[in-house]
């Protein structure tokens, strides 16, 4: 059983729970060793007093902050501890935002917090099954290990999660530190619409499972075939910048190949993938009813909207397309029997 790295208490109003600090997820990068080259000799790095170049024992080592070229400022650990007395040990919530408002570049490193103790199970379970049902989190400040962080704790389906945040002054703005950012006319046209497809062919369920760190698997491979004194197979190039000239047919392609696959069945539906004029035809047919259109794919149906100019069809999950195309039929209908 994991050991807490932090333990202290969760503060929301008058209420106070002691909690425990748990790391919610491991490191599965393979660590290698420094060697000399030509000798199997370990490489250790020490700490060593640069003036008189002999190593310094962890105790006898503090910390300084270089007021003046070659003057220190000398501060002991608990002197750092003393500055924020009984705050090093709340995770004290001042604000409940919206979950969704938090934009996820702000989120950082994630921990589990458990109750310490059976005790206090009751109010860490109201406080977790508050958080779920409003769709919130807490936003609080806490110490651990001489520095403060910012904090969003939430609600997981069996525990609260803490998230720790970067500081507002931390986040860059990409305005000024990215040589390049795109026009306002690149986001739209007949491109922009066929990006969208591309990416509803290609909308699945999020399955984290089925997702695997390739490099990892390659390297281990790597150790294991240098070991055997096997032959090294190297890595594919990395395909070339797309042609702007060429985007429509590389788009047009992506898309074939997401809806249809190598057998060309619909991956979806087992179906036939329409593409060409085969996919206009049937796009431009006559309306379907909703018991139709729930037959067919988001990318399909996607299609059906922009066909039919639907406004704000971006912006729409796989039922309120079908909602809107099954109104769009209905209006036109009307129309076709006046």
């Amino acid at each position: 059983m994991a050991r807490a790295i932090w333990t202290g208490v969760i503060t929301f109003g008058l209420v106070s729970v002691p909690v425990g600090l748990y790391t919610a997820v491991e490191n599965h990068t393979v660590h290698f060793h420094q060697l000399q080259r030509g000798t199997s000799d370990r490489i250790r790095n020490r700490r060593v007093n640069e003036r008189t170049g002999k190593e310094v024992r962890t105790d006898d080592i503090v910390k300084g902050y270089e007021a003046a070229e070659g003057e220190y400022v000398v501060i002991e650990p608990d002197e750092l501890d003393e500055v924020a007395p009984g705050r090093s040990r709340t995770i004290d919530i001042s604000d409940f935002v919206d979950l969704d408002e938090i934009d996820p570049v702000y989120f950082d490193r994630t921990y589990y917090i458990a109750p310490r103790g059976k005790d206090h199970t009751k109010v860490y379970g109201l406080l977790r099954e508050a958080l779920a049902e409003v769709g919130k989190a807490g936003i609080a400040t806490f110490v651990m290990r001489g520095k403060q962080y910012l904090t969003a704790l939430r609600a997981d389906d069996k525990v609260l999660v803490l998230q720790t945040l970067h500081w507002a002054d931390e986040v860059r703005d990409p305005g000024h530190e990215l040589p390049e950012l795109p026009s306002a006319r690149a986001g739209k046209g007949k491109e922009r619409d066929m990006a969208i497809q591309l990416i509803h062919a290609l909308d699945a369920p999020w399955e984290p499972a089925k997702y695997h760190d390739t490099y990892q698997e390659k390297v281990r491979e790597l150790v294991r075939a240098k070991a055997e004194g096997q032959e090294i197979t190297a890595a594919e190039e990395a395909p070339e910048a797309t042609n702007v000239v060429d985007l429509m047919e590389v788009l047009q392609g992506s898309l074939d190949r997401a809806r249809g696959g190598k057998d060309g069945k619909d991956g979806r539906s087992g179906k036939s993938a329409k593409t060409g004029k085969d996919n206009k035809a049937a796009t431009k047919s006559k309306a379907a009813t909703k018991s139709e259109l729930q037959e067919l794919s988001k990318a399909e149906l996607y299609q059906r909207a922009t066909d039919e100019n639907i406004e704000g069809r971006s912006k729409m999950n796989r039922d309120d397309l079908i909602d809107a195309l099954s109104r769009a039929g209905r209006r036109g209908g009307k129309k076709s029997a006046a």
